[in-house]
């Protein structure tokens, strides 16, 4: 059962977030690189968009789908915010934010750009299985950008979108149960809003930039397998 639910964008500290979940005792969190490095799990999200918007709509089995996760943020599963807000009553949202033209700067260079496309080409025999991802990620592609994944949006349209995909969490999560955490902002805002103890000695998590997501996905794009940034290589 989801006890955390992040609503932000990707390259808004989600890596960091999630680190910071598990070790506060809300893990494991699910997160894309989650999704990546373990098989079974893109093929949870197979039918989800088809759930969610054709006709005769079925309900999603949200238990299924985070079936041994205890938090989710970054996409595919904060794209689905409002769906899991309400799947998961006594949840508490969290919306990682930043700067929104640093924020377009450094998706451009992962998340948005030629990467997003070839990880779910099938090409690479390591990520052959994300293909089953495709669907959820054109729905997300599509809903805020107008295109198929993969496609960059500009930096006026993709920010556009993240600006309104931001208003809308503030305007419909009561204030109660929704935090807004900025990059930087340390322990203390997101311990309190969920009611734990700031780690003692310990610093916030600051994994996943923007060099090494990039040295990620090529490692995994040139067939490699996908290294995850919450634990160390083997």
């Amino acid at each position: 059962m989801l006890r955390v639910i992040g609503a932000g964008f990707p390259r808004t500290g989600t890596s960091s977030m999630k680190a910071a979940l598990d070790r506060l005792g809300f893990g494991p969190c699910h997160h894309m690189f989650t999704v990546m490095g373990t098989p079974g799990l893109p093929g949870r999200w197979a039918e989800v968009p088809a759930a969610c918007t054709g006709r005769g709509r079925t309900p999603v089995d949200w238990s299924r789908v985070f079936a041994g996760f205890a938090s989710a943020v970054d996409w595919p599963a904060s794209f689905f915010w409002r769906e899991l807000s309400a799947a998961y009553p006594q949840a508490k949202v969290v919306l990682t934010v930043r700067d929104p033209r640093r924020w377009y700067a450094s998706a451009r260079d992962t998340v948005l750009g030629e990467a997003a496309e070839r990880v779910t080409d099938g090409t690479s025999p390591a990520l052959r299985e994300m293909t089953s991802l495709r669907p959820v990620l054109d729905l997300i592609w599509r809903t805020y950008f107008g295109t198929r994944s993969g496609v960059l949006p500009d930096e006026t349209t993709a920010i556009g979108a993240y600006e309104r995909h931001n208003a809308r969490v503030r305007a419909e999560i009561p204030q109660e149960r929704l935090l807004v955490y900025e990059l930087g902002q340390g322990w203390e805002p997101l311990c309190r809003f969920l009611g734990v103890d700031i780690p003692a000695d310990e610093p916030f998590p600051h994994l996943n930039d923007t060099a090494s997501t990039q040295r990620r996905l090529g490692e995994a794009l040139s067939g490699g397998a996908v290294r995850s940034p919450f634990t160390s290589p083997d």
